[in-house]
C-alpha cells in the first residue's frame, strides 16, 4: 500500500504545481549524447564549431584525440573553415565550394570522408558506393601522415564539394 504524503511534506507552488517543501531543487547535468552503433555521437544538427566540439568531446576512447588533431588539422589548413554536424557527424567546408570532408566513427576506426576526393591526388586509399566520395581510415594506434592529410584538405577545398550549407 502507498503511503500517503503528510500536508506538511508538500506544498502547492502559485503554478498549481506540487514540490518537496524545504529541499532545493536539484539541477541536472548536461548528460552525455548517446552513442550510437559503432560509437559514433548522436548530436543533433547545427552549425557552427560548438556542435563539431560537442561531437568530438563524445567521441569514445581514443577516437576522441583522433577527433581533435584532424580537427586541429583542418583549422590550420583551412583559415575560414565552416563547420556544422549534420547526420551525426562533424562535416567542414568553405564558403566557396561548400562541404569538402566529413568525420565519422565506426566502431573500429575513424572514417574520414573527402566528398570529391576521387579528384584528390593521390586518392584516399578507400573507395565508396559514391564514386566521387573517397574514405581514409584511421585505427587505433595508426601513426596519422598529417603531411598527407594536409595535402588532401588543402586540394579538397579548391573543389566543388557539397554545396548547401543547408543540408
Amino acid at each position: 500500500m502507498a503511503k500517503k504524503a503528510s500536508s506538511k511534506s508538500l506544498k502547492v507552488t502559485n503554478k498549481g504545481h506540487r514540490k518537496s517543501a524545504g529541499k532545493p531543487t536539484v539541477k541536472r547535468g548536461v548528460s552525455k549524447p548517446k552513442l550510437l552503433s559503432g560509437g559514433n555521437p548522436q548530436i543533433a544538427k547545427a552549425d557552427g564549431d560548438g556542435p563539431v566540439q560537442a561531437y568530438i568531446d563524445a567521441m569514445p576512447g581514443w577516437k576522441r584525440q583522433v577527433g581533435r588533431q584532424l580537427d586541429a588539422l583542418i583549422d590550420r589548413c583551412v583559415p575560414n573553415v565552416r563547420k556544422a554536424v549534420r547526420w551525426n557527424s562533424p562535416f567542414y567546408g568553405t564558403q566557396e565550394n561548400g562541404w569538402f570532408l566529413g568525420v565519422h566513427c565506426i566502431t573500429k576506426y575513424v572514417k574520414v570522408a573527402f566528398f570529391n576526393g576521387a579528384s584528390l591526388r593521390p586518392q584516399p586509399p578507400v573507395s565508396s558506393k559514391n564514386e566521387g566520395t573517397r574514405y581514409f581510415h584511421i585505427f587505433e594506434n595508426d601513426p596519422i601522415d598529417e603531411k598527407m592529410l594536409a595535402s588532401w584538405i588543402k586540394q579538397a577545398t579548391k573543389l566543388p564539394g557539397w554545396e548547401s550549407f543547408n543540408c
